[in-house]
C-alpha cells in the first residue's frame, strides 16, 4: 500500500513528503535489559512496515520519563505504572501516560522447605524484600496467594505494618532485594524478583509456588505523553510489541523471567 500512498500523493508533493519523514521514525527511551532487547526484535518487524525504530538506552530511571516530556523521544519503556504515578507526583510538570502494558518481570514465591503455599505452617518466617517498592509489591502478592489481607487502600505502599490480618502469624524478615535468595535455607518461603531467582538457578515458570500473572500493576509499559497514545507511530509500535512473534521471542529468550502481559 506504502507505493499506491506515494503515488496519490505526487500531486501535493512538499507535504505527504514532510509527514512521510516525520511519520518515518520512532524514538524510544528505553532500560537496557529486557527493555531495549525487546525494542531491537520489533525494530525488525517495524522495518519491514516503514517505520525506523531509534532506541537509545538509559541507565537512570528520570532521564526517560523527562525526554518523552519534552518531546525528544516519542515513547518510553522502561517502568511500570505505579513507578510513573510515583515519578509524576514528585514532578508535576511531567504528564505522561501508560499506552500499553508488554510485559512483566514477575516476583515469586519460593520455598526450600515446602511444595505448595498451603502447606506453611503456624508461625512459618517469610523473607520479603526491604525496599518499599519491593516490599509493598510482595506483601500484594501474599495478599493476592490468600497468606495475608492488607489494610484497605493501602495498594502498592504496602508494609509489614499495613497487615490487618495474619491468620498463620506468619513473620517477616526484610531484606534487601538482592539477597533474598540466600535466605531461602533459613527461612520457609521467600518472595523473590525474577532478575535475582535466576541468578540462584531458580526458574520461575517451574520453581515458584505463587507467582504475578498479566493482572499484576507492575507490568512494564510504553509510557507517552498524554494525547500521543493514538498517533500512527504509537499504534505501530505497540501493535507490533503485542504480536504473536514478540511474544514468542520473550518467552524463548528470558525463559520466565520475562513474560508477556498481553
Amino acid at each position: 500500500t506504502n507505493t499506491e500512498q506515494g503515488a496519490d500523493g505526487e500531486g501535493e508533493n512538499t507535504e505527504s513528503t514532510d509527514t512521510a519523514a516525520e511519520g518515518g521514525t520512532i524514538k524510544v527511551a528505553a532500560s537496557a535489559t529486557p527493555h531495549a532487547e525487546i525494542l531491537e526484535e520489533a525494530k525488525k518487524i517495524l522495518a519491514d512496515e516503514g517505520w525506523d525504530l531509534e532506541i537509545k538506552i538509559f541507565d537512570d530511571y528520570v532521564m526517560p520519563n523527562e525526554v518523552v516530556e519534552s518531546g525528544e523521544f516519542d515513547a518510553n519503556y522502561f517502568q511500570h505504572e505505579p513507578y510513573l504515578k510515583n515519578f509524576m507526583d514528585e514532578h508535576k510538570e511531567v504528564k505522561l501516560k501508560n499506552a500499553a502494558g508488554i510485559h512483566i518481570e514477575p516476583m515469586g514465591v519460593y520455598s526450600n522447605k515446602i511444595k505448595k503455599l498451603d502447606e506453611l505452617k503456624d508461625g512459618a518466617t517469610i523473607a520479603i524484600p526491604n525496599d518499599p517498592t519491593n516490599g509493598g509489591r510482595s506483601l500484594l502478592l501474599l495478599e493476592k496467594a490468600g497468606i495475608i489481607k492488607l489494610k484497605e487502600g493501602v495498594g502498592e505502599k504496602a508494609t509489614v505494618g499495613d497487615i490487618a490480618e495474619n491468620k498463620k502469624n506468619i513473620k517477616f524478615q526484610e531484606v534487601e532485594a538482592a539477597q533474598v535468595p540466600r535466605t531461602l535455607d533459613d527461612v520457609d518461603a521467600a518472595v523473590i524478583n525474577s532478575n535475582f531467582a535466576m541468578q540462584v538457578n531458580l526458574d520461575p515458570t517451574k520453581d515458584a509456588m505463587f507467582i504475578e500473572d498479566s493482572t499484576s500493576p507492575y507490568v512494564n509499559i510504553i509510557a507517552v505523553r498524554e494525547g500521543d497514545e493514538n498517533r500512527p507511530e504509537i499504534q505501530a509500535l505497540i501493535k507490533v510489541l503485542h504480536s504473536d512473534e514478540i511474544k514468542q521471542f520473550i518467552t524463548e529468550k528470558y525463559k520466565g523471567a520475562v513474560v508477556p502481559a498481553f
